[in-house]
C-alpha cells in the first residue's frame, strides 16, 4: 500500500514538472488527431476543397473592408453615444437613450434588412407626399448597395454595444483626475480629450477588440442581402461555389477555417496589445508604489558606508 502511495505519488510530481503549455499543446494535438479521423470517415472531397480555396479565401478582402469600416463607425457612435449617456443634457441623454435601447433590442439581420430594403421605399414615400421638400435625388441617396447597407447596420448595432463599454470606461476614471483639469481651468472638450479618454482608452481598448473579432465574424451575415459577386466576403463566395458543384458542406468548412484563422490572427494581435498597455499600467504602479516605499523610510537620505 505504501509503495503504491509512492508511486502515485512520484507520478503527480512528475506530472507537476510537466509545462503548462506543453499540456495544453498536448491536448491540442489529441483533438485535431480526433478530428482529421473524423474528417477522413466522413469522406469530405478534400481536392475539391483545394482547388476552390483561393476563390473562398478572395473574400477576404471584403470581409475586412465590411469589419473595418463597422468598427470605425462603431467607435464614433459608441464615443458620442457614451458622451451623451454621461451628459447632463436630456436632449442627448434621450437621443442616445433611445439609439441604445433600439439597436439593442432589435436583430442585427432586421437592421440590415431594414436599412437595405426599408430604408430606399421611405425615400420614396416621402419623394411622392413632399416633392419639393425631398426630390428625387435625395431619395436616391437612401438605395445603398447591399455592402454598404451591412456595413452600416454593423456599426449602428455594434456601436449601441460599444456605448456601455465607452462609458463604462469614461466612468472608471478617476474623479479627481477631472477635478484636477477643472482647477487648471480646461475647458470640457480639453479635459475629456486630454485628461479622462486618454487614461479611458486603457479599459475600453480590450472589449473594442473582442468587438472587433465578433464584428468580423457577423460580416457573414451581409450575404443574405444578395451581396454581388464582385464584393462577396467569404461566407457568400462559399455559398456560391458549393450550391454550384453541390459541395454545400465542403465549400462551409473553407470557410469556417478562413474565419477561424482571422480570430487567431487578431486575437494574438489583441493579447499583444492589451499585454503592452497592461505592462505600462502596472510600471506606474510599481513606481508610485516604490516612490511611497522610499517616502516612509527616511526619503532615500544616502546609503550606508
Amino acid at each position: 500500500m505504501t509503495s503504491e502511495g509512492g508511486r502515485l505519488e512520484r507520478l503527480a510530481l512528475a506530472g507537476a514538472r510537466v509545462p503548462f503549455r506543453l499540456k495544453v499543446a498536448a491536448v491540442w494535438v489529441v483533438i485535431f488527431a480526433v478530428l482529421v479521423f473524423f474528417f477522413w470517415v466522413a469522406q469530405f472531397d478534400t481536392e475539391w476543397m483545394r482547388d476552390n480555396f483561393t476563390y473562398i479565401a478572395k473574400g477576404l478582402q471584403f470581409t475586412l473592408y465590411i469589419a473595418v469600416g463597422g468598427i470605425v463607425l462603431a467607435v464614433v457612435l459608441a464615443l458620442l453615444g457614451a458622451l451623451a449617456r454621461i451628459s447632463s443634457n436630456s436632449i442627448a441623454y434621450g437621443i442616445s437613450g433611445f439609439y441604445v435601447s433600439f439597436f439593442r433590442g432589435t436583430p442585427l439581420i432586421v437592421q440590415m434588412f431594414l436599412i437595405y430594403l426599408a430604408l430606399p421605399q421611405v425615400g420614396l414615400n416621402l419623394h411622392d407626399q413632399v416633392p419639393d421638400l425631398f426630390p428625387q435625388t435625395l431619395a436616391n441617396q437612401l438605395v445603398l448597395d447591399a455592402a454598404v447597407a451591412g456595413t452600416l447596420a454593423l456599426g449602428l448595432n455594434y456601436g449601441a454595444y460599444m456605448t456601455e463599454i465607452f462609458r463604462a470606461g469614461i466612468q472608471s476614471v478617476a474623479a479627481g483626475q477631472g477635478e484636477a483639469a477643472d482647477a487648471l481651468g480646461m475647458t470640457y472638450r480639453q479635459k475629456m480629450r486630454r485628461v479622462v479618454l486618454p487614461q479611458a482608452f486603457r479599459v475600453i481598448i480590450p472589449p473594442t477588440g473582442n468587438e472587433f473579432i465578433a464584428m468580423l465574424k457577423d460580416t457573414a451575415l451581409v450575404s443574405f442581402l444578395g451581396v454581388s459577386v464582385a464584393q462577396a466576403e467569404i461566407f457568400r463566395r462559399a455559398q456560391l461555389v458549393g450550391r454550384a458543384d453541390f459541395k454545400n458542406l465542403e465549400a462551409l468548412l473553407v470557410a469556417a477555417a478562413l474565419y477561424w484563422a482571422l480570430t487567431i490572427v487578431f486575437t494574438f494581435f489583441q493579447r499583444r496589445l492589451e499585454a503592452r498597455m497592461s505592462r505600462g499600467y502596472i510600471r506606474t504602479q510599481d513606481l508610485t508604489a516604490a516612490s511611497a516605499e522610499e517616502q516612509k523610510h527616511g526619503g532615500g537620505g544616502g546609503s550606508i558606508g
